[in-house]
């Protein structure tokens, strides 16, 4: 694996997204996600699963420099599969706490709300979904996950501003389920997914998927008419303008 690295001790498996130094996530990182928490799912020596990112970054969101050189083809099924990977994490059987070690914003934020639970560090650090002030329409899917955790109210006022979080602001609005010190981030979150893994597994997962039954059905659905009108704008003068001059930003600061 290219773009993840994973360890594996007494049941818990804890995944290092490890992809340049801010974890922008591309077509093989989404891939190699999907894989890894397949075979994690079928395996039955482990019984829970971390995820975490790596000095400031848990992840940045989805690489707009990558995908902004996609063709239509590209895009169009890239977004299929980033969709299809959403569903999986969030229908995903097992205990999966999120170590939110730094920023994340869009596409990070989504990868941590699909997860049981988000233990943030403490610090300058940004968490949410911004995806409106960058041009981007936000599939009801993912609507759904945000106010899964928000409530529907916060959930609006947040997408449509472009909301992003400090530690403390998304404590407050539900959004993380915890703050620690940089340094406590991993034991922290281990010690959140293992209070899960100590229940009967059967009753836990099965109670997991009841409660999570609407968001499942949500997640897992068609969603070829959203992404019809995403792409749409995707490919508008006004939405490419946006994206590149962020484009030209981020390559500047790099």
């Amino acid at each position: 694996m290219n773009t993840i690295a994973v360890t594996v001790k007494d049941r818990l498996a804890t995944i290092t997204l490890d992809r340049g130094k801010s974890n922008s996530l591309n077509r093989e990182m989404v891939g190699e996600l999907i894989d890894i928490l397949h075979h994690i799912e079928a395996d039955t020596n482990i019984g829970g699963v971390m995820i975490a990112g790596k000095e400031n970054f848990f992840s940045a969101g989805l690489d707009l420099i990558e995908l902004y050189n996609y063709n239509e083809e590209e895009a169009k099924s890239f977004w299929f599969l980033f969709l299809d990977f959403v569903a999986k994490v969030t229908a995903f059987r097992k205990p999966l706490v999120a170590a939110i070690n730094g920023h994340s914003p869009a596409g990070g934020c989504v990868l941590a709300l699909a997860c049981d639970a988000r233990v943030m560090a403490e610090g300058r650090y940004i968490i949410g979904l911004n995806e409106v002030p960058v041009g981007i329409i936000v599939p009801n899917s993912i609507f759904e996950l945000y106010a899964f955790w928000l409530g529907k109210a916060n959930a609006t006022r947040s997408l449509l501003e472009g909301k992003l979080f400090n530690p403390e602001e998304a404590l407050a609005i539900g959004l993380v389920d915890e703050v620690v010190k940089p340094e406590s981030i991993l034991t922290a979150a281990e010690r959140k997914v293992r209070k899960y893994m100590a229940f009967e597994s059967h009753t836990w997962s099965q109670s997991k998927l009841n409660i999570r039954k609407s968001l499942i059905e949500s997640t897992s659905s068609d969603q070829t008419a959203d992404l019809e009108l995403m792409l749409k704008q995707w490919w508008s003068p006004s939405t490419r303008a946006i994206l590149k001059t962020i484009i030209d930003n981020l390559q500047k600061k790099s």
